[in-house]
C-alpha cells in the first residue's frame, strides 16, 4: 500500500479508451457487467453477493488485487467500475495524491487493527527494546501508531493523529522500537518481532485468529468513522442507480453480512453510515490532508 500509486497518472487517451470498455451500465438487468475490485476475492461471501445481485438482476464480475494500491488507479482508469476495499482516510489520501476524484457511495463495515504475538501472551510482558512491525503506508501506519501508544508502548509528539509517522515517535519515551512494513508483510515478520500490528485481511491468512490481538483500536468510537470502509465511484457516477443498488444489495443481504462478519471472525462492525455523511467525512480528511502537507 505504501507505492505512489502513480499508475493513477495515465494518460488522457489511456483513460478515455479504458472508460470506454468498463462494463458498467446505469440500469439494472442492463447486458454490461458492473466490475467491482476487491483485495481477497476468495472470501466465500463474494460469491454470495455475486449470486445476489444475479438475482436482482444485475451481472457483477468481482475483480481481485493482490495489494492496496491497485484497485484506486484501476477504478481511475476506468478498469472498473466500483472497488470496496478501503476507509476514507487512505481514500483521501489516494485523491490528494493523484488528483483524482473517487468519492464513497456506501458503507460496509469499520474493522478494528489489532497488534498480535507469536512470543507474548499479553501487552505487559513485551520487553523493552523489542520491535514492533507496522503496515508502511500513511493511512495504516498512522492508525497503528494509534494503537500502539494506546496500548503503552511508545508516545507519539503531540499526542498523536491520523497522519503520525515514524518520526513523531518519541524514542526516549517509548518501550519498543518500530519498524515499518509492507501491509502483507506485517503478519509475516512475526518470527523476527516482538509482535505486529495486521491489517483484517491478513490475520487469518498467516493462521491467526482476531481473538488472539493483544490489543486493538475501538471501532465504535463516534470518531472512528474515517476508518469506515466504503464502496467506491467515480465522481461521474455517484448517483448511478445500479451501483446504489448494488451497495443495498451488500447491506441488505443477510447472507452477505453474516459471511463479512465471518471472515472478519467476528471482529467487524456492520454499519450504514449515511452517504452525505461519509462524503463530508473525507472532504474534511483531504482538507486536513492537503493543509498537513503545507
Amino acid at each position: 500500500m505504501s507505492k505512489r500509486l502513480l499508475a493513477a497518472l495515465a494518460t488522457v487517451p489511456l483513460l478515455a479508451l479504458l472508460a470506454g470498455c468498463a462494463g458498467g451500465t446505469a440500469d439494472a438487468g442492463g447486458d454490461k457487467t458492473v466490475k467491482i475490485g476487491v483485495v481477497g476475492a476468495s472470501d466465500p461471501y463474494w460469491a454470495v453477493y455475486t449470486k445476489a445481485a444475479a438475482d436482482a438482476g444485475i451481472k457483477v464480475e468481482i475483480v481481485d488485487f493482490s495489494a492496496y494500491d491497485q484497485p484506486n488507479p484501476a477504478l481511475t482508469a476506468g478498469e472498473i467500475d466500483l472497488n470496496q476495499f478501503q476507509h476514507l482516510v487512505y481514500l483521501a489520501q489516494y485523491n490528494t495524491a493523484s488528483s483524482a476524484d473517487l468519492t464513497p457511495i456506501g458503507s460496509t463495515a469499520i474493522y478494528p487493527l489489532g497488534l498480535y504475538s507469536t512470543k507474548y501472551k499479553k501487552v505487559s510482558e513485551i520487553q523493552k527494546g523489542d520491535t514492533i512491525a507496522v503496515p508502511n503506508d500513511a493511512s495504516n501506519l498512522a492508525r497503528a501508531l494509534l494503537v500502539l501508544q494506546s496500548a503503552k508502548l511508545i508516545t507519539l509528539k503531540d499526542g498523536g493523529s491520523i497522519f503520525s509517522t515514524l518520526d513523531d515517535i518519541d524514542t526516549s519515551a517509548s518501550k519498543v522500537t518500530v519498524t515499518a512494513l509492507e501491509a502483507s508483510l506485517t503478519a509475516t515478520s512475526l518470527p523476527d518481532v516482538a509482535g505486529a500490528i495486521i491489517n483484517n485481511d491478513f490475520v487469518e491468512k498467516a493462521g491467526l485468529k482476531f481473538t488472539d490481538a493483544l490489543a486493538k483500536d475501538d471501532p465504535a468510537d463516534p470518531t472512528a468513522i474515517p476508518y469506515v470502509n466504503v464502496f467506491v465511484a467515480r465522481a461521474a457516477d455517484k448517483d448511478n442507480a445500479t451501483y446504489q443498488k448494488l451497495v443495498q444489495i451488500y447491506q441488505d443481504t443477510k447472507a452477505v453480512q453474516d459471511g463479512v462478519l465471518a471472515v472478519s471472525g467476528g471482529s467487524g462492525v456492520l454499519v450504514k453510515t449515511p452517504v452525505a455523511d461519509l462524503v463530508s467525512s473525507l472532504a474534511t480528511v483531504v482538507a486536513d490532508t492537503k493543509a498537513n502537507k503545507k
